[in-house]
Parts: C-alpha cells; sequence; structure tokens
C-alpha cells in the first residue's frame, strides 16, 4: 500500500472510508497471478497469509479508528475481484469493516468517479488507474479538503447503506 495512505493511517483518529469501484487492479501483481495459479489462503494459518498491511489495519482499529472498505462489483464477478472476494477473510480478520455492492443494487446513486479514502471526513486520497487497472500519473492525490471529503463520504454512506456485508454476500 502506498506511503501516503499508511501515513494517513498513523494519523487517523475517528474513521478511514476505502472505496473501490474497479473490475480489475493491478492484473500484473504476483499474488493474482499466484491465485489464477491456483493458490488459495488457508484461514486456519495464519502465518502463511498475514502481510504487513494487515498490520497496518490491525494497528489503525486498535485504536479505536473504524476501517471501511466498500466494493462496488459488477456481476458475475471479474476474475480479479473473485481473488479480492476469496481474500477479504484477512482484511477482516485484522479489523477491517468489508461490504460488497453489487451495481445492480447502485440505482440511482451517485458515486465519485475514482476510488480513494476518506480520513477522518477530512482528508481524501483519490487513486488514478488506466483502462486496465494499472497506476497512472499522478498515481494519488492527497487533498486536506472538508468540501469534498464531505461529498464522498455522502456518496459513500448511502451505498453502504445497500451495501452487502462480507460475512453475507455470495458472489453472483
Amino acid at each position: 500500500m502506498a506511503t501516503a495512505v499508511r501515513e494517513c493511517l498513523a494519523k487517523a483518529r475517528r474513521s478511514a472510508l476505502h472505496l473501490e469501484m474497479r473490475d480489475s487492479y493491478m492484473r500484473d501483481d504476483p499474488e493474482f497471478v499466484r491465485w489464477q495459479d491456483g493458490h488459495r489462503y488457508d484461514p486456519a494459518d495464519r502465518a502463511s497469509w498475514w502481510r504487513s498491511w494487515l498490520d497496518v489495519v490491525a494497528e489503525t482499529t486498535g485504536r479505536g479508528v473504524v476501517m471501511r472498505r466498500l466494493r462496488v462489483v459488477s456481476e458475475p464477478l471479474s476474475d480479479y475481484v473473485r481473488y479480492e472476494y476469496d481474500g477479504t477473510f484477512t482484511n477482516v480478520a485484522a479489523g477491517e469493516d468489508v461490504r460488497w455492492l453489487p451495481r445492480s443494487r447502485a440505482r440511482g446513486l451517485l458515486l465519485p468517479a475514482l476510488d480513494g479514502w476518506v480520513m477522518d471526513e477530512e482528508v481524501v486520497i483519490l487513486h488514478h488507474f488506466s483502462g486496465e487497472g494499472q497506476w497512472t500519473g499522478p498515481r494519488m492525490e492527497v487533498h486536506r479538503d472538508p468540501e469534498l471529503a464531505a461529498q464522498y463520504v455522502s456518496a459513500y454512506e448511502r451505498a453502504w447503506e445497500r451495501a452487502v456485508p462480507h460475512a453475507e454476500y455470495r458472489p453472483g
């Protein structure tokens, strides 16, 4: 995870909202390639799947910061999003609350054009990806803009209400 996100999470006091709306990201990611080759994490073997990002999540939520991740997805799921689904138990184990919003349930919602984070309703980190899901310039933009944050939070909360908690979501 990028340094900007880690730094902002270290300073977060109340909340960290993450919005993901793409059907694929970095398809050349070695972990995704391993998954395509049949590798699956064993939930019972925590040492095999715990990674440094999960340390960040556990430390952040351990301070009382509420971390939520909302994934807006097309169904049937793309291979990449199925890979994310298969590994989401790791995020949940670290303390993150994850929900899934099928696009068919998003009718009438106005969602932002860019994926990103909102920290403490003050800081917005916008992510830039190509059509193929690769990072593009400027990769991330950090904005300390309460008005932009309020727009993201408002859209996020409306979508969160319709989304399905990870424990209940069954990919279509």
